[in-house]
């Protein structure tokens, strides 16, 4: 695949939409294939909405800093909408195709199996489900070597993190090749096996549910719960991933935490898995034994520590939080 290779989106919203913005403004064509047979007129509709909505996200892009009033017209100019019956020409000519319709199993198959047989044998071919996997779809796909899922976070154009997911049979010759097209556009791409939920999706449904879980007890407001994750959670794990967290603390800290919170709150949801007890035994605790879920050893630890901690008081700087210390001078 060519650095600026031509990106084919089968279906015209939301999902395609926000991955033609992101693929456009990095240089690439696009198009938007619509995969519904529709009249002269209900196409025409479409193709305006479609376009009328990447237009006004390149011109709030632009008031944001991110590009000028006059790049617009230019990157509006990149992308594309063709109906079915122009499918084949379409993908004749793509690089990758990402498939965005409807999140229906029957309707997906549908779609990639017709697709598959219009692309050339090894263009590739992905899902941007984080529902649906990858095995579940591979059975109608020809040449079922080229396909995986490729999950894009909302909004796309915006989001770096892309999590790719590869199936039993794809070639990991291609999982190289989709990392390598989504850095090249700036993305942050993440493989993770083909399990449900992904790896955010998953995580977040937890945090979610657990946050809607504490307004439904009376624990804090929603405004209190949104304010705790802005300015704590969130801010911490902007900077610290989740299990380079639970190594900066000790993940003796989390495991006496877990079983606390089973115990008073009475749910199991707060059971520590085993890895804990057993990163433990083996003395894996984290930053201050060399080893936790990551490894430390010859890491210049005291220099760690300040590029993390800079990047905190960076964004007490974004958050305008940061202050002068309070002197008494006489």
């Amino acid at each position: 695949m060519t650095s600026r290779a031509n990106i084919a989106c089968l279906g015209a919203g939301r999902m395609g939409r926000g991955i033609a913005v992101a693929f456009a403004y990095a240089g690439h064509r696009v198009t938007m294939i619509d995969v519904k047979p529709r009249s002269a007129e209900d196409f025409a509709r479409l193709e305006a909405d479609a376009l009328g909505e990447v237009g006004k996200t390149f011109a709030s892009l632009s008031k944001l800093g991110l590009l000028t009033e006059a790049d617009v017209d230019p990157l509006i100019a990149r992308v594309s909408v063709v109906p079915a019956s122009q499918s084949a020409a379409a993908l004749a000519n793509a690089g990758i195709v990402f498939e965005g319709v409807s999140e229906v199993v029957e309707l997906k198959r549908e779609v990639l199996e017709a697709a598959s047989k219009q692309i050339g044998p090894d263009t590739i071919i992905a899902s941007t489900t984080s529902t649906i996997l990858v095995d579940d779809l591979s059975g109608v796909i020809v040449n079922p070597r080229r396909f995986l899922n490729v999950h894009w976070l909302n909004p796309a154009y915006l989001i770096p993190l892309v999590e790719v997911s590869p199936g039993k049979t794809t070639d990991p010759a291609i999982i190289e090749e989709v990392k390598a097209l989504l850095e090249g556009i700036g993305k942050v791409p993440v493989v993770c096996a083909a399990t449900p939920g992904f790896i955010v999706p998953r995580i977040q449904a937890l945090a979610m549910n657990e946050a809607a879980r504490m307004v439904e007890e009376g624990v804090a407001s929603a405004e209190e719960i949104d304010k705790a994750i802005r300015y704590g959670f969130g801010f911490r794990y902007a900077v610290l991933g989740l299990l380079e967290f639970i190594d900066w603390g000790g993940g003796d800290i989390l495991y006496y935490a877990s079983r606390y919170l089973e115990g008073a709150l009475g749910s199991d949801r707060y059971r520590a898995p085993d890895v804990i007890a057993r990163n433990m035994h083996e003395g894996r605790i984290g930053l201050r034994t060399g080893a936790g879920f990551l490894d430390y050893s010859g890491l210049d630890v005291d220099a760690y520590r300040a590029k993390r901690l800079q990047a905190m008081v960076d964004l007490l700087r974004h958050f305008e939080l940061a202050r002068p210390p309070v002197l008494d001078r006489n």
